[in-house]
C-alpha cells in the first residue's frame, strides 16, 4: 500500500467519499495483482473508529477481483454478533468473518529478550516474551493484510493501534498478557495518550524482528463522536511509523483533554450496545482517572453491563479476587498460580481500582449490588442513577445540576483522556 496521510482539520472532518477516494489511491498499484487480502478491523467495541465503513469500502473494491477474509482484532473479547456486525460492517456478509481464538489458533513467531523488557521496563519487569499470532497473518497465500483502527489514547499501550491491533488483537495469551503486566507495573498514568511507552517499544520490538517480512500495512483513523455522529478527523495510510506518529499527534489534539481543576463527581455513561462487561466498561476508570480528585467520586452509568470478563475464565477470576488495588493483586499474584496464569486479569484488576483515591459506583441493571460490591465497587441501582442523572439531559463537561452538585459529563469514555494538566504533565 502507498504510504498516504489525508486530514481534514473541520468541525465535519473528511467525506466517505475523501476517505474511498485516498485508499483507492494508496491501493491502485497493487490491485490488479491481489489474490488474496486479509484485513483486521477491529471489533464492535471499538465502534467509533468508523473501520466498519472502511471495512465495507475495501471489501467493495476487492471481493469481485480477490478473495477477501475479515478476522476482527478481538483480543480476549468475544466473538462479533450478526446484529453487530450487520451494524458496524453493512453490507459485507457475516460468513466473511473469521473469529479469532487467542487460546488456541496462534503460533509462536519469535521471542523478546529479556534483557530488553528490563531496558523498557526500567527494571520492573525481567522476564522474556515469547510473541504469537493468529496463524492466518503468517499464511503466505495472503498478498496483503490490512490492519485497520482507530488511534486513540489507551491505558495498556498509550495510543492505541498500529502493530497492537495484530500482536495483542489478534495475538496470543503469552503477549496479552505480558504487554498487560507491563503496562501495569510501569503505571498506567505514566503510559496513556503518550507513544513511545515500554509497551509500545515491545510491540515495535516484535514486529520489526518477527514480522517484517509480513505483507502487513495500516489504515488508522483520528475520530470524534459528537452526540454520537461519527468524525473522521484524519486518515493514515502505509506501514511507515512515521504515519502513526502523525496520527498520535493529531489523536492528542482530538482526544486528549487537559484540565486546570479536578473533577470531584464524574459521571460516565457506558453504551448499553458497546459495554456489556465491567472489561470494557472500566474505561470509565481508566479515562477519567487522572482527572478526579483525591476523595472525589466516579459514577459508572451501566445499562448493558452483566458481566465481569469478557471470557469466562477471566470473569471468575475478577469475581473471586476483585477491583481491591494494585499492592493486593500484586500480593494475590504471587500466592495464587490461577491469577499468576492470567496475568491480563491480574493487570486489568490493577487498572480498575482506584487504590482507594476515589470512590467508584458502578450503577447496573444486570448485576446485583452483591456481585457489583463484591468486585470492590459502591453500587446504585441505574433506574435510581438516571434519577438524578439523566444522560438524556447532560451535556458533556462540567455542569450544575438542579440541586446545585456540580458533575463531569462523559457520554463516551472509549473516545478520550480527560487529566489534570499538572498530572499529564508531570508524569
Amino acid at each position: 500500500m502507498k504510504s498516504l496521510t489525508l486530514y481534514e482539520n473541520t468541525p465535519e472532518g473528511l467525506t466517505k467519499a475523501e476517505i474511498r477516494s485516498a485508499m483507492e489511491n494508496a491501493l491502485k498499484d497493487q490491485l490488479p495483482t491481489l489474490k488474496k487480502v486479509l484485513l483486521l478491523p477491529p471489533d464492535y467495541t471499538r465502534f467509533h473508529s468508523y473501520a466498519g465503513p472502511i471495512t465495507e469500502m475495501l471489501y467493495d473494491m476487492l471481493k469481485d477481483t480477490c478473495t477477501v477474509d475479515i478476522l476482527p482484532a478481538l483480543g480476549t473479547h468475544v466473538p462479533v454478533t450478526k446484529p453487530e456486525w450487520e451494524s458496524m460492517f453493512g453490507a459485507i456478509p457475516f460468513e466473511r468473518m473469521i473469529v479469532h481464538n487467542w487460546r488456541n489458533d496462534v503460533v509462536p513467531v519469535g521471542e523478546v529478550p529479556a534483557a530488553f523488557l528490563t531496558e523498557v521496563s526500567e527494571g520492573l519487569v525481567n522476564e522474556a516474551v515469547t510473541v504469537e499470532v493468529n496463524k492466518r497473518i503468517l499464511d503466505p497465500t495472503y498478498d496483503l493484510i490490512l490492519s485497520i483502527g482507530q488511534v486513540v489514547p489507551h491505558e495498556v499501550v498509550g495510543m492505541a493501534n498500529r502493530n497492537k491491533n495484530v500482536l495483542v488483537g489478534c495475538g496470543g495469551s503469552r503477549m496479552i498478557n505480558a504487554s498487560h503486566m507491563l503496562g501495569a507495573f510501569y503505571g498506567m498514568e505514566r503510559i496513556m495518550g503518550r507513544d513511545h511507552t515500554p509497551v509500545r517499544k515491545l510491540l515495535d520490538y516484535a514486529e520489526d524482528h518477527f514480522l517484517a517480512q509480513v505483507p502487513i500495512s495500516y489504515i488508522l483513523t483520528v475520530t470524534t463522536a459528537p452526540q454520537g455522529s461519527i468524525k473522521v478527523h484524519g486518515l493514515f495510510l502505509g506501514r511507515e511509523r512515521v504515519r502513526f506518529e502523525e496520527a498520535v499527534a493529531l489523536a492528542q489534539q482530538k482526544n486528549l483533554t487537559l484540565m486546570d481543576r479536578a473533577i470531584r463527581k464524574a459521571v460516565v455513561l457506558l453504551d448499553e450496545t458497546e459495554f456489556k462487561s465491567t472489561w470494557l466498561g472500566n474505561k470509565s476508570v481508566y479515562r477519567t482517572r487522572m482527572a478526579i480528585a483525591d476523595g472525589g467520586e466516579l459514577v459508572v452509568l451501566a445499562p448493558g453491563v452483566d458481566k465481569f470478563g469478557e471470557d469466562d475464565a477471566i470473569d471468575a477470576l475478577i469475581r473471586k479476587y476483585g477491583y481491591r488495588g494494585r499492592e493486593y493483586v500484586l500480593e494475590m499474584v504471587k500466592q495464587h498460580e490461577e491469577l499468576k496464569g492470567n496475568l491480563s486479569a491480574a493487570a486489568h484488576l490493577i487498572h480498575g481500582s482506584s487504590d482507594d483515591r476515589f470512590k467508584i459506583t458502578y450503577c447496573t441493571r444486570h448485576l446485583t449490588r452483591e456481585e457489583v460490591e463484591g468486585a470492590g465497587f459502591a453500587y446504585m441501582p441505574y433506574d435510581e442513577a438516571i434519577q438524578r442523572y439523566n444522560p438524556d439531559t447532560l451535556e458533556d463537561g462540567f455542569q450544575i445540576l438542579k440541586d446545585g452538585e456540580e458533575i463531569f459529563y462523559v457520554s463516551n469514555p472509549a473516545l478520550g483522556l480527560w487529566a489534570e494538566r499538572r498530572k499529564f504533565e508531570g508524569a
